[in-house]
């Protein structure tokens, strides 16, 4: 298929926690030999795009520069640069989200930020909770870097940032700006990043709830691959359909191979 740019999700699609799924790997070196722009694009929060290309080679021998990982903390970065209400934050996250941020040129301010961020933070307490409550109500914008309720690990579907981020919700009876997948947010500064139109862009995931969700949503065709998280049972009841669904990313045809 002619597509000019592809953005694509990384569990589920290129990997399974810590299984590697083959097909992902050699859909993105179809992609390198072909020279056609890509982005990884992940609500994870935890890790740096150094990180995320890293273990791409170490562990799945897929190798790509960091600059093709594109985060849910790096676009909030782009978020808060563009809102311009100003510099100070009050984080709840791990590393992999309040040190770019701090680097970004941003300030940690507990008492009165001019923004909360909430996200997937392992080591989370009452106290940061209590802290990004009193923010929110003093005016901070509340930010959430992405509503996913679970993530899946080895041991089962854990809580997830949108489970971390409801509970500041509750408190504070505040929505917050959602950043990652399926909102705009992320996906208008991906396309950007390629350079392209949506109509040259293909969204591939495994979720349906986020990664297919975020292309629908956002005018973007999309590839649904049964590889992750939305099993091939549900697609005939999906309310509305991918572009494609593939069992696998070998299935899928690129133009010069058509």
């Amino acid at each position: 298929m002619n597509y000019k740019g592809y953005l694509i999700d990384l569990d589920g699609t290129i990997y399974r926690g810590k299984e590697p799924i083959p097909a992902g790997r050699r859909f993105v070196e179809r992609l390198q030999q072909r020279k056609i722009p890509f982005l990884f694009l992940t609500n994870n929060t935890t890790k740096s795009p150094e990180t995320v290309a890293y273990r791409l080679e170490h562990e799945f021998d897929i190798f790509v520069s960091p600059e093709t990982v594109y985060t849910a903390t790096l676009a909030t970065i782009d978020f808060m640069k563009a809102d311009a209400r100003g510099k100070k934050v009050f984080i709840i996250g791990e590393p992999g989200l309040i040190e770019p941020v701090l680097a970004a040129g941003f300030t940690w301010e507990e008492e009165q930020p001019d923004y909360v961020i909430v996200g997937l933070d392992n080591a989370v307490t009452y106290e940061k909770f209590a802290k990004a409550t009193l923010a929110i109500q003093k005016g901070a914008t509340f930010i959430g870097t992405n509503p996913d309720k679970n993530i899946p690990t080895e041991r089962g579907l854990l809580p997830g940032a949108g489970a971390v981020i409801a509970l500041v919700e509750a408190a504070t009876q505040t929505k917050p700006i959602f950043i990652g997948k399926p909102e705009a947010i992320i996906m208008d500064k991906a396309v950007a990043l390629l350079q392209l139109q949506k109509s040259d862009v293909l969204m591939v995931g495994d979720n349906y709830m986020t990664d297919i969700s975020a292309g629908i949503n956002n005018e973007i065709d999309t590839l649904l691959v049964l590889s992750g998280f939305t099993p091939k049972s549900a697609v005939p009841t999906l309310p509305v359909a991918p572009t494609y669904v593939l069992d696998s990313l070998d299935e899928w045809t690129f133009d010069d191979e058509a």
